[in-house]
């Protein structure tokens, strides 16, 4: 964990697809960080179907899953939106680190989460569906601004820029929301 003014967090997209507009968004996350914060992005390619059976001797990419989250002040979730949910490679993840019961990666962090679509509700139901499990993982999230990207094709450019000065302002505040809640929860 960072200094009492620093903040550090930890960033991952629940696509697994490398032109994903979510991960472009997470990746443009990276320039709008506030001072004293440090965004690290972790990638969940490589974390296998969740398994009960190996709790007790996890794949090494679940174990470095784990000891990012709990290194880190806070977490940022960019989520797609499939099936009106979040994609079972984010739910994968989730399921693994917050097991076997009493070792809850996520317990007490604050989180932030953002998603962005082709349509017109850039992802609203899936961060519903997200913020859902947030009650059982014990995380605190922050509710504002919400951040739905829609029409993602519209805001990115073919290199997967993101362009939207509007989306650019939300997620900036989002961030600085996401740390002052990190240091109020701190001190709390």
């Amino acid at each position: 964990m960072a200094t009492n003014e620093q903040v550090s967090i930890l960033g991952f997209a629940g696509s697994l697809r490398k032109d994903s507009y979510n991960r472009a968004l997470l990746r443009a996350t990276l320039e709008l960080v506030p001072d004293s914060t440090s965004l690290e992005v972790f990638g969940l390619d490589g974390i296998p179907p969740f398994n009960e059976d190996l709790l007790s001797s996890p794949p090494e990419k679940v174990k470095e899953f784990k000891r990012k989250i709990k290194a880190a002040d806070a977490i940022l979730i960019v989520t797609p939106e499939y099936n009106y949910s979040i994609p079972g490679v984010l739910k994968n993840a989730i399921d693994w680190a917050s097991r076997p019961y009493g070792d809850n990666a996520f317990e007490g962090k604050p989180v932030a989460v953002m998603s962005a679509s082709t349509g017109m509700l850039g992802g609203a139901r899936a961060q519903y569906h997200l913020r859902q499990s947030f009650v059982f993982l014990e995380m605190h999230p922050v509710n504002k601004p919400e951040v739905f990207v829609t029409f993602a094709p519209q805001k990115f450019d073919d290199k997967g820029r993101l362009l939207d000065e509007k989306t650019k302002q939300l997620i900036g505040e989002l961030l600085r929301n996401l740390v002052a809640w990190t240091k109020r929860l701190r001190t709390a």
